[in-house]
């Protein structure tokens, strides 16, 4: 009995071990070499209803006898449908200034399958091209040929750099699944580098092997998908970012190679493509500054040479966080880009007697600037930064024609700067932010119909950035659009045209008004019903979703105060009205308030929504999802009118 008891419980604990047996690691493959399986795959295993998937991408980084830096990358993609089809067209970008990088030993195939068999489409060499972005920077583009549903793209390439300070980063993630990621990187004792990690997945290899390699891989990674209001999809993917700090030979001193930000100002103060610009003297100058030292104010100078510079100068769409032609053709050719325009405003400036300095920011899009992480390579373009005393700044940047002097540009909030004051030896990091609330205001008056319609009056009062998003919006769409995006594309509303004051006025807020009307959905001949909160963004929760992987980034602190008076019909009394009340998240950092009061037949309903902050961490979703559920519950909740 014992012998079978025990026999029993062996293949019990044979069963238990083999039901918790990892699922196994994907690997990589040869160039060229691809399973069957791969061939026949129809859809992510992770991610269903990808359109594509990485199957592995792979880098080795090592430094060859010279000490250039060299990575081997070699890259697999899956399409399983037509919206995938898209990932057939390939675009790597390097430095290729003085051949300080270059990519060698390009190969590119689609793999097909026909018969259940391969079949190997290669990549014409011919139809590899070089694309030159700037003086600095080109791209190698190429499209792979013959690629449909079912198709597998591979490719890889040798990039070399022959600066050791540009270790290159490392994203796991990115648009797409990727089932396997792997990072070999191989560095001799002599350098060393620091690791700025953002991997919360589990590694699935995290080893040194015999050669001396330290691999690091994920598997099953999902895609970085948009989350509304979120950041740079670098900052949020999962990677590892590198950064040179020491030299330390067999034999003498070691050497210290981690930037501080004062040594970054340093470099860029006397860089000919960014310090060395300001001080250039370009065509018919002295008018304009002449006229601009005609001023009183400092503010009346900056105004005007802001505004001269805006309406002069035409953007080319590029940031760069350099000049390509210089400052003195980017004028007399009307055109720049980024750098260009704002070392041209910031050399008027200084010339007119206003205390500014260049400042190298990073766009929204490309991610907040890391002030532990002194390194050039995290901004991407450059504003002019004017401190006005202790507590106030001005940030401009002249390459909007609807951004404001005296207002920090949205896509800089919440990140930090690098100002460079070469006459002082100054060179540090300011936080930009705006801790103002940014208001909207609207005002409705209107009467409810017996047959079920509102008419009435609407004035809108956008302060702020909510005052240069609808002029931009306006500007740019035209009105027909712009009624559309009033109406909240309520086909039941109507809204013949919409009158402006203030447009031209930087200085107060937009005033917009209309006369409307509003066909009452759901109103029937004993009932009507109507909602107070029109004419805001306030009526879809855009946070619905219960989980979320990214920070919330609002950029500012928004304000709504919606205010309605509805004069009842007659015949009808209140047969349902929201309540008065007041709540709060946890934290406190929002506040609603709906205030409701009926008065000699009529009902006036007041809300107010009050961010009190505008960045919001994806750790505190919870308590912010459920607090977002219940606001936009109540704003949109109705007052129900009944005959008699």
């Amino acid at each position: 009995m014992n012998k079978i008891f025990t026999l029993f419980l062996l293949g019990c604990m044979a069963v238990a071990a083999k039901a918790q047996t990892p699922a196994p690691v994907p690997t990589t493959q040869a160039f060229g070499k691809v399973d069957k399986a791969d061939l026949e795959l129809k859809a992510c295993d992770f991610e269903k209803d990808a359109n594509a998937e990485i199957l592995f991408d792979k880098a080795e980084v090592y430094f060859d006898q010279t000490y250039n830096i060299v990575t081997e990358r070699h890259k697999r993609i899956k399409v399983f449908n037509d919206n995938g089809k898209s990932e057939a067209n390939i675009r790597l970008e390097y430095y290729s200034a003085n051949r300080v990088e270059y990519i060698s030993g390009l190969q590119a195939q689609t793999i097909n399958s026909s018969n259940g068999t391969p079949e190997i489409i290669k990549v014409d060499k011919k139809q590899i091209f070089t694309e030159v972005i700037d003086k600095y920077r080109s791209a190698m583009v190429f499209s792979f040929p013959n690629v449909k549903p079912g198709s597998i793209l591979e490719y890889k390439y040798r990039l070399t750099s022959a600066s050791i300070a540009d270790f290159p980063d490392w994203y796991f993630q990115s648009d797409l699944p990727t089932r396997y990621s792997e990072l070999s990187t191989n560095v001799p004792d002599v350098l060393y580098y620091k690791q700025l990690v953002n991997v919360h997945s589990p590694y699935v290899v995290n080893k040194t092997n015999s050669s001396n390699a330290h691999i690091q891989a994920l598997a099953n990674i999902p895609s970085l998908k948009d989350e509304p209001f979120m950041g740079s999809r670098n900052d949020n993917s999962e990677r590892i970012l590198f950064q040179l700090l020491s030299i330390k030979p067999t034999y003498g001193f070691t050497q210290t190679y981690q930037d501080s930000w004062k040594k970054v100002g340093e470099n860029k103060a006397d860089d000919e493509d960014f310090g060395g610009q300001i001080n250039r003297k370009l065509a018919g100058e002295e008018a304009i500054i002449a006229k601009a030292k005609s001023l009183k104010t400092d503010d009346d100078k900056i105004a005007y040479l802001f505004n001269e510079v805006k309406n002069t100068v035409k953007w080319n769409d590029s940031y760069a966080r350099y000049t390509n032609d210089g400052t003195v053709k980017a004028w007399d050719k009307k055109i720049g880009n980024s750098t260009e325009i704002n070392l041209i405003l910031t050399h008027l400036l200084k010339k007119s007697g206003v205390k500014v300095y260049p400042m190298l920011v990073s766009t929204r899009s490309n991610g907040r600037v890391n002030p532990a992480y002194p390194s050039y390579y995290q901004f991407n373009t450059s504003v002019a930064y004017i401190p006005v005393d202790s507590n106030k700044y001005y940030v401009l940047d002249a390459t909007s024609k609807y951004n404001i002097y005296n207002q920090v540009p949205n896509n800089y909030l919440n990140s930090f700067g690098l100002y460079i004051n070469k006459e002082d030896q100054i060179y540090d990091l300011a936080f930009l932010d705006d801790k103002d609330p940014v208001r909207q205001v609207v005002l409705i008056n209107a009467e409810i119909k017996p047959e079920g319609k509102m008419s009435g009056t609407a004035d809108i009062s956008s302060f702020v950035y909510n005052r240069v998003n609808c002029i931009k919006k306006y500007k740019t769409d035209g009105e027909k659009k712009y009624i559309d995006f009033l109406r909240n594309d309520n086909n039941n509303m109507k809204i013949a045209s919409v009158k402006f004051e203030n447009m031209e006025v930087d200085t107060l807020p937009l005033q917009q008004k209309m006369d409307f009307n509003l066909d009452l959905t759901g109103a029937d001949e004993n009932y009507i019903y109507f909602n107070a909160n029109l004419f805001t963004d306030l009526k879809t929760n855009p946070f619905l979703n219960e989980n979320r992987v990214t920070d919330i980034d609002f950029g500012y602190r928004d304000n709504y105060a919606i205010t309605g008076i509805f004069k009842l019909p007659a015949g009808y009394k209140i047969d349902a009205m929201p309540k008065s009340i007041n709540m709060m998240i946890p934290d406190k950092s929002i506040v609603f308030r709906r205030i409701v009061a009926e008065q000699d037949g009529s009902i006036m309903i007041r809300l107010n929504v009050d961010f009190k902050q505008s960045l919001y961490f994806k750790e505190n979703y919870p308590e912010f999802h459920e607090f977002c559920k219940k606001m936009y519950e109540m704003l949109n909740e109705q007052v129900v009118l009944k005959k008699g």
